[in-house]
């Protein structure tokens, strides 16, 4: 999986959680909870959806390294992670 499917399932992840944002209107190199005004609980739904999407473990000591869009993005990419299963129909 390369890191542009990686991107859509991080912005599909983020939707989910924040229905109103516009994936054209985020900065990937800006600190990503501030753009989307995501809480702490919202947050911490965003990651688990990504665990649960892509099967990567994200320990709660990594959590402060997700700060961007890239960074999420990017570190997923170094996770590999295993082929996503597929959505629901």
């Amino acid at each position: 999986m390369n890191e542009a499917d990686i991107r859509v399932i991080v912005l599909t992840a983020l939707r989910a959680i924040a229905p109103e944002i516009d994936a054209a209107d985020l900065r990937p190199d800006r600190p990503l909870r501030r753009q989307v005004d995501l809480d702490s609980m919202d947050w911490l739904h965003f990651l688990l959806a990504l665990h649960d999407r892509l099967k990567v473990e994200i320990p709660e000591s990594d959590y402060a390294r997700l700060v961007t869009l890239n960074d999420v993005v990017a570190y997923l990419a170094q996770a590999n992670p295993s082929p996503p299963a597929p959505a629901p129909p």
